[in-house]
């Protein structure tokens, strides 16, 4: 697998495709490139794909000091750099979302259209919802080394229905192998996230993607992000949750290579 060495780090990166034009897929909190297994055959025929493991996720090293968004999006900045892969098209979900707006907005010169999937504008003014998630994500990591409680919680809401299980148990595999502290950071990070107005400086097209049944980022924030971001293209996805790439893949690469390909032929 291969690394790419970017702000004095290693990330660890995969690359599928056929496609000219480069696609970033850049993954939710916990989560690593692995996350997007079910649209990278989808997407490889008609774009460069490629799939980072954030700082403190997955493979990629997990450093010393405080993570931000902004961190993440230089991060994966400098890695488009490095491969030649500019300007791209940047897809994320959740977390991943998150540093697509950053990327959007501080290096615009990189990013030729955003695909945010089941993601906010920050998180404040927050919820009693996410307040509750937040406390959630930080208290076991702080408590007890394992990820193995946090990870069970995390997925449970990611795949809250019985027939899930298999998608469940996936997933909880994967969270209860993170590092604690980079978790933990990582959860901070999100928290510290407030783009605000900058976000009316993007000028890129974006399309926004969201689970009508989303227990992660509630409907309250979807709408801020249309608000945020009114000349963007909306779809809702009906009886799909937060993980929809996973859950419902085939509506989803549907929705975005639509988007893309609107976007190439302009």
């Amino acid at each position: 697998m291969p690394y790419q060495e970017v702000n004095g780090i290693r990330l660890r990166y995969e690359t599928w495709g056929v496609g000219e034009s480069p696609l970033l897929l850049l993954h939710g909190l916990g989560s690593s490139a692995d996350d997007w297994f079910m649209q990278l055959p989808a997407f490889a025929p008609y774009f460069r794909c490629i799939a980072v493991d954030l700082r403190g996720h997955g493979l990629s090293d997990k450093p010393d000091g405080p993570y931000s968004v902004s961190l993440f999006a230089a991060d994966v900045a400098g890695l488009l750099s490095a491969l030649g892969a500019t300007p791209a098209h940047v897809l994320g979900l959740s977390l991943g979302g998150m540093v697509a707006q950053q990327m959007g907005i501080v290096y615009p010169h990189l990013v030729r259209s955003l695909v945010l999937i089941n993601t906010l504008p920050g998180i404040w003014p927050p919820d009693w919802h996410i307040v509750r998630l937040g406390l959630r994500r930080l208290a076991a990591p702080w408590r007890r080394r394992s990820m193995a409680e946090q990870a069970a919680r995390v997925a449970a809401d990611l795949f809250p229905r019985p027939q899930q299980s298999f998608l469940r148990a996936q997933v909880q595999a994967r969270l209860a192998a993170n590092d604690p502290e980079a978790y933990r950071k990582a959860t901070l990070a999100v928290a510290g996230f407030r783009p605000g107005r900058n976000l009316r400086r993007l000028v890129c097209p974006v399309l926004i993607i969201a689970g009508e049944q989303d227990r992660v980022v509630p409907r309250l924030y979807q709408e801020r992000l249309r608000q945020a971001l009114p000349d963007a293209e909306f779809v809702l996805i009906p009886g799909v949750g937060h993980a929809g790439n996973v859950e419902a893949p085939d509506a989803v690469n549907a929705a975005v290579l639509a988007f893309l390909q609107r976007v190439e032929a302009r």
